[in-house]
């Protein structure tokens, strides 16, 4: 599991991220603000989110978890089986 944390003070302008939702490395999952500059937080791997610890207007601090997310093609997508029944 991957958690996503902030990099330093900041407030959280915008959470497009949701729980459930599939992520692939470099999709937009929080929208930091600092010293009134917007900074994108990005997945650093491609899975689904299953937490959110944030939300707008919310004041974090360096190292604080952001988003989590589940490593890898969530159940039922990805690769196809293969049928070996001959």
């Amino acid at each position: 599991m991957a958690e996503i944390r902030a990099e330093m003070v900041a407030n959280v302008w915008q959470v497009p991220a949701a729980v459930g939702q599939s992520v692939s490395e470099g999709d937009e999952l929080v929208i930091l603000e600092s010293m009134k500059m917007e900074i994108p937080v990005f997945a650093p791997v491609a899975g689904t989110v299953v937490a959110v610890h944030v939300e707008p207007d919310q004041v974090v601090q360096e190292g604080d978890i952001l988003v989590e997310i589940v490593d890898g093609e969530p159940e039922g997508r990805g690769a196809v089986k293969a049928d070996d029944s001959g």
